[in-house]
């Protein structure tokens, strides 16, 4: 079971200062995860999700920045307080993170061993010869054959699914707290996606590490978190346990997401359900709920008011409805 919070988000606003206006990426959202625990957010493209990894890490660069008032709190300190080089000592030693794209995260003119054992070094005092030894071990760890032999190889010379076990060595060779994983199967083919999850699965459990992982991939969540918060236009709208946000939807865009899964059996004269209209301009948000325009629920309160997080059953929900007691329901071939 896993014990109280290791991390704990409260009121992150990350905003972008651009020639064309304040991009308010994320826009006030709170979460927590415990130790041990794995967090899933999820959401489309534009909602925030990276941009909320990035901030917990503070590696947002200018324009953008974490605004005054946010607060990272990591057991007991605010890594929003921290100057650079005390964050440097967080970075990869106590919170590490997954890229989605291992090509343009690994340099290619250092072999991967010497890679991993720059960021071994960095944090630790051991000698040249034991963070030799430590590569070793963590390539063999995260699956990678022959090891002894692949720490001499350069980033071009390994396949799409190695680079990335070759991330996860590394990201995991300083023993962090928490791993941050951005997107990790994206750039990969489904065959190969669905052993770099099992490996992750493996890894929390024998590591006994706390996960975030960033998806847009429903079935991803599905099979890997504790706990979903979804994302919409800067905000988290849903957090829940999964089992019951997939079951029981409390807020319309979670119930909408879950609709657009294809499911088994459908036929080319069964078009894909999708979400009409587009996830809105950062830089001017809508007035009231931000899922308004494309929400087939919305009523006149939802187009003036700024719903927040309302308790719905086993979920919280940033929606009026929730406070009338509605409960939606996804399909059953969705929420199965």
């Amino acid at each position: 079971m896993a014990e109280p919070e290791l991390l704990r988000v409260e009121g992150l606003r990350t905003f972008f200062y651009t020639h064309g206006g304040v991009l308010r990426a994320v826009d006030g959202i709170d979460l927590t995860i415990g130790h041990g625990a794995t967090l899933g957010v999820v959401g489309e493209s534009g909602s925030g999700k990276s941009v909320t990894a990035l901030s917990v890490l503070r590696l947002v660069d200018p324009p953008g920045r974490v605004e005054p008032g946010s607060r990272i709190v990591l057991e007991g300190r605010d890594l929003a307080d921290l100057d650079e080089k005390a964050m440097e000592r967080v970075r990869g030693k106590e919170i590490s993170m997954i890229f989605q794209e291992p090509m343009t995260s690994l340099n290619p003119v250092f072999t991967v061993g010497d890679q991993i054992a720059e960021a071994i070094r960095l944090h630790t005092t051991v000698s040249r010869k034991e963070a030799a030894l430590r590569v070793i071990e963590m390539l063999r760890l995260v699956g990678i054959p022959s090891p002894e032999r692949r720490v001499h190889d350069y980033p071009h010379q390994l396949s799409g699914g190695m680079r990335q076990r070759v991330m996860i060595g590394m990201a995991l060779s300083c023993n962090p707290k928490l791993l941050i994983a951005d997107e990790p199967t994206t750039a990969l083919d489904v065959t190969v996606q669905a052993q770099i999850l099992e490996l992750m699965k493996e890894l929390r459990e024998r590591l006994g590490m706390s996960m975030l992982l960033i998806t847009h991939d429903l079935g991803v969540i599905a099979e890997m978190v504790d706990e979903v918060a979804v994302m919409y236009a800067g905000r988290i709208v849903e957090r829940g346990p999964v089992a019951d946000v997939f079951a029981n939807p409390q807020h319309p865009y979670t119930e909408a997401l879950l609709r657009s899964i294809p499911v088994m059996g459908m036929t080319y004269a069964q078009p894909l359900r999708v979400i009409r209209g587009m996830v809105p301009n950062p830089l001017e948000w809508p007035v009231g709920c931000r899922f308004a325009p494309r929400c087939d629920y919305a009523f006149d309160r939802c187009r003036a008011e700024d719903p927040h997080l309302l308790p719905a059953g086993a979920q919280e929900s940033a929606c009026w409805l929730s406070e009338q007691g509605w409960r939606s329901t996804a399909p059953a071939e969705a929420a199965g």
